[in-house]
């Protein structure tokens, strides 16, 4: 199999636009056999034409299937475009900036290659085979915007953990600090009532201001952080909830687009209008050859 140059994840996403193309084209075909066909079977009903007739029903093949071979041509632009849309908005969302080589588009050893690779039906070869059966690290950031984002909540969880570990710690040495600040409470007490020593007693409360104020200062810090982490996990979760929204709509649109054709019907309906012009021409010519 040709070496694209994608990784596994990648590969598989090539893949599958692969195929779409493939089986976007042979429909497209399929409905150009089509136009044959019916000119053999509405228009070939005669063992002799003249030039005229010959010319014409040509004209009338070369309309139907110049309009279908650009029909397709045009959607395949605009396929195109819809893809390289997705794939810049999902760059955007990650702040990388995509650039394209147009001039790459004709090389034409990368289109051999790219041949190459769809006549093997997208099968890999042995040796590709035996590496992918050998046990692999997960690609990191390839599981799509989901599984990034979903990295993200577990990343932020983790600190939230963390904090919440380090928050258990700072509330124990508070209250360690309670407890200290109660047995200083109690000495001055103790102080006031047995000596009358008021610089020491005001020491003691410039001791206990202190570590009330490192107390307080240490709860709101991390209540502080909590209150932060909690806002990243809710603006992470609100922002996974909206790519898997668009991802539905992305693949609702596609579905529809793809069960909706209209191309063949439109061919049905002029070549049953050419075919009843004809036939009241040949009407007329036989009435005009009788009446001669």
């Amino acid at each position: 199999m040709a070496d694209l140059g994608f990784n596994e994840h990648h590969q598989n996403e090539v893949i599958n636009y692969m195929r779409f193309a493939r089986s976007k084209r042979a429909l497209r075909l399929k409905t150009i056999d089509s136009c044959f066909q019916d000119l053999k079977d509405s228009r070939l009903i005669e063992e002799t034409y003249t030039v005229d007739e010959v010319s014409d029903m040509l004209d009338g093949l070369q309309v139907l299937v110049r309009g279908e071979v650009e029909m397709e041509l045009i959607n395949t632009a605009h396929t195109n475009v819809l893809l390289l849309r997705q794939l810049f908005s999902q760059a955007e969302k990650f702040y990388l900036r995509l650039q394209t080589d147009i001039s790459e588009l004709e090389n034409r050893e990368l289109l051999e290659q790219v041949a190459e690779f769809e006549k093997t039906d997208f099968k890999p070869n042995s040796k590709v085979n035996q590496e992918s059966n050998k046990p692999k690290l997960a690609p990191l950031n390839e599981g799509g915007v989901s599984e990034l984002l979903q990295k993200e909540i577990s990343r932020l969880q983790e600190e939230k953990d963390k904090l919440k570990s380090r928050l258990r710690t700072l509330e124990s040495q508070a209250m360690s600090a309670l407890d200290d600040k109660s047995k200083a409470e109690r000495a001055l007490k103790d102080l006031q009532k047995n000596q009358g020593d008021q610089q020491e007693i005001a020491n003691l409360e410039d001791t206990v201001a202190a570590m009330q104020a490192d107390f307080e200062k240490t709860l709101n810090a991390n209540v502080a952080s909590q209150k932060d982490l909690q806002d990243n996990l809710v603006s992470a979760k609100h922002d996974l909830l909206r790519v898997q929204e668009q991802l539905s709509l992305a693949e609702k649109e596609m579905e529809k687009k793809f069960q909706q054709t209209a191309a063949y019907r439109n061919m049905k309906e002029i070549l049953t209008k050419k075919n009843d012009q004809i036939k009241e021409l040949r009407k007329r010519l036989q009435r005009y050859e009788s009446d001669e």
